[in-house]
């Protein structure tokens, strides 16, 4: 019985009634779609920057886009014929989808400013959800598309141009500067911290680079956990493989009386020459700010496509706009006319072939001769002047 002075008991009733209620329809509301008319978002795009005179001009293109608007529309047509995904459709009220530049846009602000997909969402009229598909897909499309072109090894005549690079810096031999970097992983599992956490106290994935003068990122590992440190890294790299297995181009050359016939990595603190990687990541991390943000995605495979298709862009943009790099001394151009030598992929004829490579790798009499001539060749060329 209900005690009149009493809405403690009513209360409890009503409340149990609503509970009911709502249990009854299923337990959730239903989300509320909302009418974004991302026609609008589509057409206010290309007035901005896509038709013969846009509102803003090649220069703050390049700077929001982090390219030139040709290589941007190169990329659009080329992802929308790989991927199906980004041509765009009519659903089943009749209504024109979002556009592949949408789409694309979308991506590209999301990699250059690393914002969440929600942040584009006023201007573009594109919805999260929509968003963080578009950048999945995207990343997947370019690594498909461009690795074999931009995450190649060094062909005969790449080769080359770096010798000579390294030899007028005072390097011979070198073939570009190694450097691991870490990536904070900020949404990390709790039960992986520990394997992914090391000397930075805390979550990080693995980068392993080799860059060359010009930023170009010749080689790129990328996923082992923070824990790693730099030796183990290069126990797990594929850099050295095709060198194992006799697939590398030859290199020769001479230092202080000796001969080598093996390149090498600068790893430690060399002068002006180890500044090229420091360059190349800070002019990676500058155009694409979501790899020197912490990472939010939860799946490591994701973070490694987001993370190829990074570096892939940012070689894209090099070669684009090496026309625009008149401090470079070399002639890149004209050596690129020439048809690359094809670098053998026969097999090593025996199995001791191969373990005879492997131990020249990793010669600790070379690598100290070497360390030595260096030195010595750095001394007489830059000695006189210092002392």
């Amino acid at each position: 019985m209900l005690h009149d002075d009493s809405d403690d008991d009513l209360e409890i009733i009503t409340g149990a009634m609503e509970e009911g209620s709502t249990s009854h329809h299923g337990g959730t509301q239903c989300r509320r779609s909302i009418m974004r008319n991302q026609l609008q978002g589509h057409e206010r795009l290309m007035l901005d920057y896509f038709v013969e005179s846009p509102v803003y001009p090649p220069r703050l293109f390049r700077r929001r886009f982090r390219m030139r608007c040709p290589l941007f529309r190169c990329i659009v047509s080329e992802v929308e014929d790989h991927q199906p995904y980004f041509i765009q459709q009519r659903n089943a009220t009749g209504t024109l989808g979002f556009s592949s530049i949408q789409k694309i846009t979308t991506v590209f602000r999301m990699l250059a400013y690393g914002v969440t997909g929600d942040y584009v969402d006023e201007y573009l009229r594109i919805s999260e959800t929509t968003a963080m598909e578009s950048l999945k897909l995207f990343v997947e499309a370019v690594v498909s598309l461009y690795s074999d072109q931009y995450l190649r090894s060094p062909t005969t005549h790449d080769v080359a141009r770096l010798l000579a690079d390294g030899e007028s810096r005072g390097f011979p031999g070198m073939l570009g500067s190694n450097v691991c970097i870490h990536w904070k992983w900020k949404n990390c599992p709790t039960s992986w911290r520990g394997m992914y956490s090391g000397h930075k106290r805390e979550a990080t994935i693995i980068l392993e680079a080799v860059v060359s003068y010009d930023l170009w990122i010749w080689h790129a590992f990328f996923g082992l956990p923070g824990s790693n440190n730099d030796i183990n890294v290069l126990e797990k790299s594929f850099l050295f493989t095709e060198l194992a297995r006799g697939r590398a181009p030859q290199v020769n050359y001479s230092i202080n009386g000796h001969d080598y016939t093996m390149g090498y990595y600068l790893a430690d603190v060399q002068e002006s020459a180890r500044k090229d990687v420091e360059r190349a990541f800070g002019v990676l991390q500058a155009r694409f700010a979501i790899v020197r943000q912490p990472a939010r995605i939860f799946k490591v495979p994701e973070l490694k496509q987001i993370m190829k298709a990074c570096i892939i862009l940012h070689i894209m943009t090099i070669e684009d706009e090496r026309d625009e790099q008149d401090t470079l001394d070399f002639d890149y151009e004209q050596l690129d006319a020439n048809p690359p030598e094809p670098v053998s992929h026969d097999q090593p004829d025996m199995l001791a072939e191969f373990i005879s490579n492997h131990l020249r790798i990793r010669d600790k009499g070379t690598h100290s001769q070497l360390q030595s001539d260096l030195v010595e060749h750095l001394w007489q060329l830059h000695g006189a002047f210092t002392s």
